[in-house]
Formats: C-alpha cells, sequence, structure tokens
C-alpha cells in the first residue's frame, strides 16, 4: 500500500487561501452579472409636480394635527392616459408593493 502524500502546514494554507481567493472571484463576478439594469426614471409633468407637492403639504398638516399623517390621494384624471399621476405618487411616497 502506498505512503499518502503528506503536506506541510504552510502548503494547507496556501492552498485554503488560494481556495478562498477563487471563491471570492467568482462571487463578485456573479454579483456584478446579476444587477438589475437601472432603468432611467421619465421626468414628472409639472402638474403631477404640483399635485404631489400638494400631497406633501396635505400630509404635513395632518402631522401637525396629530391626525397620524396619512392622506388618501387619487390622481386627478383617468387611468392610462398620458396624465395620469398615479405611478408618480406610488414611486415618489413608495407605496410601489
Amino acid at each position: 500500500m502506498p505512503k499518502p502524500i503528506r503536506m506541510s502546514r504552510r502548503m494547507w494554507a496556501a492552498a485554503w487561501a488560494v481556495l478562498c481567493a477563487a471563491g471570492l472571484a467568482a462571487t463578485a463576478a456573479l454579483n456584478a452579472s446579476s444587477v438589475p439594469d437601472q432603468q432611467l426614471e421619465k421626468p414628472v409633468g409639472t402638474e403631477c409636480a404640483e399635485y404631489i407637492a400638494d400631497v406633501e403639504v396635505r400630509l404635513a398638516e395632518a402631522g401637525q394635527e396629530g391626525r397620524g399623517g396619512e392622506v388618501l390621494a387619487f390622481s386627478r384624471v383617468r387611468a392610462g392616459t398620458e396624465n395620469d399621476c398615479g405611478e408618480e405618487l406610488r414611486n415618489h411616497f413608495g407605496g410601489a408593493r
């Protein structure tokens, strides 16, 4: 029966370091490849910006009066039209679920 190859502690440490470095490099490569493309946000229209500012004022007033700081806001026009502010409201106030 052949004798097993004996490795010194330095060789074990070097092999372990090489494997760790390879694992870190592979992890970094996988993370870099899985980053989603950032979509360019279209600018908010002036009508929607004014409406969002109005809603923020209402929120501030409700917070000062101690009403919990919640205001229900609706888009001013029908959904699906060009001037619909619903998506902008969700994006601005973080209501997109």
